[in-house]
């Protein structure tokens, strides 16, 4: 039985690096139940995001029995222009060849299943996003009710305060599909969004890795060994793009912890809408900060992060 301090969780990703460090996260953390995983096409495609998904379930233990259900393989109405391969490498986890799952996909679709664990458990699963907000967008379409049947949706994206990733000012979640995005910000669900202010700040480096490897629990080796193969091509890419050295920003990662930990970011409730009409602002959050805002629906927004006990936070559920 699950005890009052459980939190059940749904894990909404396109699972590439960040996305894995936060699913194995998640399944090496007491007191979280993870109900399901749901995939949707960003930084692969939905079926490649599905099969890594349970491959990493394998990985961490043959006998989790976590449905993985998958989404969306497209934005509401944009074309799809590829994927983060130069982030995330060909397979979306830096190239890492895990051994294949036993498990297949449920057959309900990921809006499906959200909507139904919605619907039989109200006001109890927390939905952590890390990928575009299709998937939501989309069960909100088959249940409108949603919006008051969700604990909390935690959303990886977006930016305010801090430059974009894919362009000058929108993140990559967001940008990848901005209608699916602005239909969940002001749908009424109650959002806590962790984007790029909090998430850049927060980084694991070589040194984190060594730590793991010395202290690292026996159960954990061959987990710690994929976190360290996969995450060498991701700090790769952070040195060209970010000049960032053998470090790499704990997007995903930091969303689901502060979805289990509040108290590691510092939020601020504001009004906001996603962009989706301009040429060179697609995906931008717009945050209405004057004194009376008008504009938009209210969000709670990171703006702040204790960096430095997030990442111990991180490394102790592996340790």
């Amino acid at each position: 039985m699950s005890s009052s301090n459980t939190t059940r969780m749904i894990i909404d990703c396109d699972t590439g690096i960040d996305d894995a460090l936060a699913i194995l996260y998640a399944l090496r953390t007491p007191d979280v139940v993870v109900e399901g995983i749901t995939t949707v096409f960003g930084n692969i495609d939905v079926q490649q995001a599905a099969d890594n998904t349970l491959r990493l379930l394998a990985l961490a233990d043959p006998g989790y029995d976590i449905p993985v259900a998958l989404g969306a393989s497209k934005a509401l109405v944009r074309e799809l222009t590829g994927f983060s391969t130069h982030v995330h490498g060909e397979n979306g986890i830096g190239g890492v060849q895990l051994p294949p799952s036993r498990q297949v996909p449920v057959q309900e679709t990921a809006a499906e299943f959200i909507v139904r664990m919605a619907d039989e458990n109200p006001g109890e699963i927390v939905l952590v996003t890390l990928g575009r907000l299709t998937n939501l967008s989309l069960a909100l379409d088959l249940d409108p009710q949603l919006t008051s049947k969700l604990k909390k949706v935690v959303v990886m994206g977006g930016t305010v305060f801090k430059p974009g990733n894919v362009t000058p000012v929108a993140e990559a979640n967001l940008w990848g599909d901005p209608e699916a995005a602005d239909r969940v910000f002001t749908s009424g669900l109650p959002v806590l969004m962790i984007g790029l202010d909090v998430t850049l700040q927060t980084r694991i480096t070589s040194e984190h890795l060594e730590l793991l490897k010395r202290h690292g629990r026996e159960e954990n080796k061959s987990i710690i060994d994929f976190m360290e193969e996969s995450l060498e091509y991701y700090f790769k890419f952070y040195r060209e793009a970010n000049y960032l050295i053998n470090s790499a920003p704990l997007h995903d990662p930091l969303a689901l912890m502060a979805a289990l930990q509040p108290d590691l970011v510092t939020t601020r409730r504001m009004k906001v809408r996603v962009e989706h009409q301009g040429e060179f602002t697609s995906g931008m959050v717009v945050a209405d900060l004057r004194p009376q805002p008008k504009v938009g629906h209210f969000i709670e927004v990171a703006v702040d992060v204790e960096a430095e006990r997030a990442v111990g936070v991180f490394l102790s559920a592996f340790m």
